[in-house]
């Protein structure tokens, strides 16, 4: 029994060892899992958390310059929208898709556009002036801007 009860220990601290690291693994120090990337003329350099999820959930529908916010996410298994969803959103992307379900059927809106990776969110974002959009961190960003989520 005392040996069962003294494997127990050593696994749940090993958990709980396993748990700082991963949470060290998103610290600000770490590299980003994702880049939020705007249109090359917009002036934002930094954006409040906030905002951006206001901005993907389309409660918030315009920049500070009046220009219609465009958003444009992965698609719902892409591991940088789980990243973004989490990190950003604060929810999971089963919930994000659950709570689009709720608004269209209600009449209130329509999701985000969803592409299928890199490139066409880099080219969505670079085509359209009031567009934001999430990339993975190695992603080519030739013609967009990336700007820091605080």
């Amino acid at each position: 029994m005392r040996a069962a009860t003294t494997l127990l220990a050593a696994c749940v601290a090993a958990s709980g060892l396993g748990l700082g690291a991963a949470a060290a693994d998103n610290d600000s120090k770490s590299a980003p899992a994702f880049h939020v990337i705007v249109h090359a003329h917009n002036p934002s350099t930094a954006l409040d958390r906030k905002f951006v999820a206001d901005a993907f959930l389309k409660k918030t529908t315009r920049w500070a310059g009046d220009t219609v916010i465009r958003p444009v996410d992965q698609k719902p298994k892409s591991s940088v929208r789980r990243a973004f969803s989490r990190a950003v959103l604060k929810r999971s992307v089963a919930a994000v898709r659950s709570y689009w379900r709720r608004v269209v059927y209600s009449g209130r809106g329509v999701p985000p556009p969803e592409l299928d990776g890199d490139k066409e969110i880099v080219d969505y974002v670079r085509k359209h002036r009031g567009a934001i959009g999430y990339v993975s961190s190695g992603a080519e960003l030739t013609g967009v801007k990336v700007v820091q989520v605080k």
